[in-house]
């Protein structure tokens, strides 16, 4: 094939050309994200029982939906949630690969079973069912930074004019409003409905029957009577919209013609749909929405998105409205993304400066470097093609393969000059006989690389999708590495550079000393491997203490998924004692906020808490904040890193006495969790029950923190039992006093727990209508005495003579994980441990619990887990196919040993910079592992395809070898610091996103340098041991 291409080179540079125009087309279509889709696709049940408990919740909806999911196809595991707020949440997840849509409708399909089954609350309420994202893309703020409007007011007008365009935005999924719209607030007082002989079942009835809209139909309507001219539309009773039109409503009209209105038993107001929940940015009002991508959306258009979109509607914000984003990963996606860009431009300098200190001749380095845009752009199309995105995987593909796409053409240009040099032979003809030598080590080695890096795109689960991005995108810039050294590059060869005299290295200058130094470094290296010939029982010892180090150092080697990123922001989680009130809450949540902005100020950049509602639940005692630092580059001092930050206020906040605050790092695959660190579920398999859950829960927290020196942090990311107080109903005594049930729990839940009637106009939008009693007469136990029934005879009867209460203890929430009650426990890895380790000590203390006590991991842990579980094999296949790839090739069983054997030296230097550096074993750095596999496998390749064809031509053994080694030490020092240098820029790199280059970088850095400069020397002797002592004295092969 390279003899018909250096005849045609126009041909050659056609096809060049095509690739590139294709990749340039594709480059403006593919997508930009940080992550392509990595978690298990996940459908998300929701159901609401105002005014019910979440032990009511749990038995009446949440098992009966859980019952009835059994039998869908690919379901991995389900986990619910039950809340006293009267919200329940099933979530579904699915094995990757799941089609998300067909996973929807077969949930939808069974719930459609459990709905008959459900209360009829439940059912008035509707359920919802939607594809579930884990995570938030984004939290935006409005504020008032004049302070005119306060968080109500705010509420309401995100609800009214914000929520439902955003909701709209292509990519966004859930929108939820973190703070409260206006709904129509009616407070009963008892005393005033006693005195009128009425009760909250009379009001809301009264409500419902007037505040109606009603469908009056039209006066000549069809069919219509002979001669009939008029037809128009009538309007009757619409929906009420004020509080003096709600203030109206007739609850009585008696006898004497004299009413009784709703003003004169209730107060009337338009108040807050929830009091929950309340927010600050910095120090302004605010309130707040949480948005949440659709799963496989793109976060960097869906952001763009949802900006545009309130630039649309800025124009028309009241005076002194302001927008802000506390919490947002898309400057960290963008800045991410736009490093390993810059990266990637400073590997092609590098790289090509490499290349012009070796063959110090621009003519020869300009043809390795042509290459680089055919080959980086022709990947492209192939990812257009194949439905990838430009994320960090693909281009950390591209950047490790930018070393090796031109290490094919560096050796096809150094094979070319080094035959000019020595034959005199003309560019062309130098060319052919090149060609004739190197095209078998060229195909052997692009055959070598996409074995090592094929398998690992049919792993299973999130690192399989992980590894199948970056495989692909290395394979396909590989074959076409290969394809352009065999087609174009012979070509430029022919056409481009120019014939050379016998001796063309400079002798003066910085060339002269770099050759002089690298003719000695080759003649002593070739002396150096005639002595290691000799003596190969030493080198084979050698080489057993070098493994068994690399099995030392890769079983001590801590594990973890994906590094942790300084993201530019993160969350803190505060949970103040049960029974605590908002207003204790918001007095911890101001006391952080004044702690990052004063005391961090100079990385700090916004604060914005919301009390009533965080990650762990919701609750008067529970808060959430959302920190946002400064722009990584005002923050280029590690001491004002995330970490940092954190690290001290971790420290800040033991001195909270009142309240335990846990500052937590967003995780880096944002898909499969909240946060970093490990995710794990304490389930009661036994039926112990729920207290005896809660002390198992307690117990392991108490000992996890006596382990300070493996884990930290470690919490319930749930709520605590709290005081309840049960009210026990004699329904024997009411049914003696004529009271119906219904009407005594309709009482009680209007009274004590707002009631939902119907719905009020506000403003042109539908909003809520609420009945509650007054906030005097139903604070303490015995405000319930201050409530009447009434029974058949119309008398009025007390709650005392029919119900009596006592304390007791309940759980506002309640989990539940593949049908067996759980609870939710996190926590991080302490200081210079991994998740891995923090992961193995929480599994032993779980085992230290009494029995029948167990758990799963979730989220991010359970990833982790199974691609540590995975990892032994994929390498275990990868070097059984480089094995098999080398057999075909050399039609020999014993050659490719010689290969295989430097897999270990590779990978010792890749293992010693992990250790040196303080990686951990996820799943980049076994990307980088798997790449190390291939660069070592190269340069044995160099060694053996010569050495064997000078074997089979009849020479000795022993000078085939060194002859071998001598010619091919430069092209194999060359396009090892041509990969080196390409990769640098990633090991060195800093700023968002660094994390991950470091691993990457670091490692293949550490197992390039190794398998250079120990496989020059082991190659040689393996291919002795193999082919002279193992193998037939002069093999038939002819290639």
């Amino acid at each position: 094939m390279s003899h018909f291409f250096i005849s045609r080179p126009v041909f050659a540079w056609v096809l060049a050309i095509v690739v590139m125009l294709a990749g340039i087309l594709a480059l403006t279509q593919l997508p930009v994200a940080i992550y392509p889709r990595l978690a298990p696709p996940s459908v998300s049940i929701s159901a609401s029982y105002p005014g019910a408990s979440a032990k009511t919740l749990e038995d009446s909806v949440t098992q009966v939906i859980e019952q009835q999911m059994n039998g869908i196809d690919h379901l991995e595991y389900i986990s619910s949630n039950s809340s006293d707020s009267g919200r329940a949440s099933i979530t579904l997840t699915f094995s990757q690969g799941t089609d998300p849509d067909i996973a929807q409708v077969q949930v939808q399909n069974k719930l459609q079973l459990a709905m008959r089954m459900l209360p009829p609350e439940v059912q008035q309420q509707g359920l919802q069912v939607a594809k579930a994202s884990r995570s938030f893309l984004m939290v935006m703020t409005v504020s008032s930074a004049d302070g005119s409007m306060n968080s109500v007011d705010l509420g309401d007008f995100i609800a009214s004019n914000l929520q439902d365009p955003i909701s709209r935005v292509n990519g966004v999924g859930l929108v939820n409003l973190l703070g409260t719209q206006y709904a129509m607030r009616i407070w009963m007082q008892p005393e005033k409905l006693q005195a009128f002989n009425l009760t909250p079942v009379d009001l809301m009835q009264a409500i419902k029957a007037q505040n109606v809209q009603v469908a009056a139909g039209q006066l000549g309507g069809g069919p219509t009577v002979e001669g009939q001219r008029l037809n128009v539309t009538i309007m009757a009773q619409s929906r009420l919209q004020t509080v003096e039109q709600f203030s109206g409503i007739i609850l009585r009209v008696n006898t004497d013609g004299s009413q009784v209105r709703l003003k004169d038993v209730a107060r009337i107001e338009r108040g807050a749909d929830s009091y929950s929940v309340i927010g600050s940015y910095n120090r302004s009002p605010a309130s707040a929405l949480a948005i949440t991508p659709t799963p496989g959306a793109n976060a960097l258009e869906t952001a763009e998105g949802v900006r545009k979109k309130i630039a649309e509607l800025a124009p028309y914000f009241p005076q002194g409205i302001e927008v802000n984003y506390p919490y947002d990963m898309i400057p960290f996606i963008r800045i991410s993304i736009e490093e390993v860009v810059k990266t990637l431009l400073e590997a092609i300098v590098l790289v090509f400066l490499v290349i012009f200190v070796f063959l110090q001749n621009w003519r020869a380095t300009l043809v390795p470097t042509i290459a680089i845009p055919v080959v980086v752009l022709g990947t492209f199309a192939v990812m257009e093609v194949a439905g990838f995105s430009v994320n960090l995987l693909t281009m950390f593909g591209l950047v490790l393969a930018m070393g090796l796409l031109v290490d094919d053409a560096i050796v096809v240009v150094e094979s070319v000059e080094r035959i000019m040099s020595e034959e005199k032979l003309s560019p062309k003809e130098a060319t052919y006989k090149a060609m004739s030598q190197i095209s078998g080590a060229l195909i052997g080695i692009g055959l070598v690389l996409v074995a090592v890096l094929i398998p690992m795109a049919f792993l299973s689960g999130s690192s399989g999708a992980i590894y199948r991005q970056f495989t692909l995108t290395m394979v396909a810039a590989m074959v076409l590495s290969v394809l352009t050294a065999l087609i174009l590059t012979p070509s430029l060869c022919a056409t481009f550079l120019k014939p050379v005299s016998h001796n063309t290295e400079s002798t003066s200058g910085f060339y002269g000393w770099f050759n002089r130094v690298f003719q000695s470094a080759s003649e002593k290296y070739r002396n150096s491997v005639a002595r290691w010939v000799k003596h190969v029982r030493l080198v084979f010892f050698a080489y057993a203490a070098i493994v068994a180090v690399v099995v030392y150092l890769f079983v001590s080697l801590p594990t973890s998924f994906v590094p942790e990123e300084d993201q530019g922001s993160f969350v803190n989680v505060i949970s103040l004692p049960v029974g605590s009130s908002r207003e204790q809450t918001v007095a911890v949540l101001e006391k952080v906020r004044d702690y990052y902005l004063d005391q961090e100020k100079d990385s700090v950049q916004s604060v914005f808490y919301v009390a009533g509602f965080s990650w762990a639940g919701s609750g008067q005692n529970m808060g959430q904040m959302f920190t946002r630092l400064k722009p990584w580059s005002e923050r280029k001092d590690k001491e004002k890193s995330v970490h940092a930050v954190i690290r001290r206020a971790t420290n800040y906040f033991r001195n909270i006495r009142e309240a335990n605050v846990f500052a937590i790092n967003p995780s880096p695959v944002q898909e499969l969790g909240n946060s970093t660190g490990f995710d794990l579920q304490l389930q009661d398999r036994a039926g112990h029950g729920h207290l005896a859950l809660m002390d198992a829960r307690n117990q392991l927290i108490e000992m996890a923190s006596k382990k300070t020196s493996d884990v930290m942090r470690v919490r319930a990311n749930g709520l605590d039992d709290t005081p309840v107080y049960q009210l026990d109903i004699n329904q024997e005594r009411a049914s003696v006093l004529g009271l119906d049930l219904s009407d005594v729990y309709s009482t009680m839940t209007a009274a004590f727990g707002s009631s939902y009637v119907n719905d009020f106009i506000d403003r042109g939008r539908v909003k809520r209508v609420y009945v509650m009693g007054e906030a005097a007469s139903r604070m303490q136990p015995n405000d319930l005495n201050k409530w009447y029934v009434r029974n058949r005879a119309g008398e009025m009867v007390p709650f005392s003579a029919f119900a009596s209460g006592h304390w007791a203890y309940g759980s506002p929430q309640l989990e539940r994980h593949n049908g067996v009650p759980s609870v939710q426990i996190q926590g991080t890895a302490a200081l210079g441990k991994s998740s891995g380790d923090a992961m193995k000590t929480m599994e032993e203390l779980v085992a230290q619990l009494p029995s029948g006590f167990g758990f799963e991991w979730t989220g991010l842990s359970r990833e982790e887990k199974q691609a540590g579980k995975q990892a032994p094999l994929l390498y275990a296949i990868s070097i059984l196919a480089v094995f098999l790839c080398l057999a075909a090739l050399y039609e020999s069983w014993l050659i490719p040993f010689s290969v295989i054997l430097v897999v270990p030296l590779g990978v010792l230097g890749a293992l010693i910079a992990a250790k040196l550096f303080g990686l951990s074993n996820d799943v980049y750095f076994q990307v980088g592992l798997l790449t190390t596999v291939g660069l070592a496998s190269k340069n044995a390749i160099l060694i053996v395809e010569f050495a064997r064809e000078q074997y089979e031509r009849g020479v000795s053994l022993l000078d085939a070898v060194l002859e071998a080694s001598h010619l091919r030490l430069r092209p194999i020092i060359m396009t090892s610091m041509a990969f080196l240098f390409g990769v640098l820029p990633l090991a060195l790199s800093t700023g968002a996103g660094a994390a991950s280059r470091n691993a990457i970088g670091i490692g293949v850095s550490g197992g390039l340098l190794a398998s250079t400069f120990l496989v020059i020397f082991f190659v040689p002797v393996f291919f002795v041991v193999v082919v002279g002592k193992l193998g037939k004295k002069k093999p038939a092969v002819d290639m």
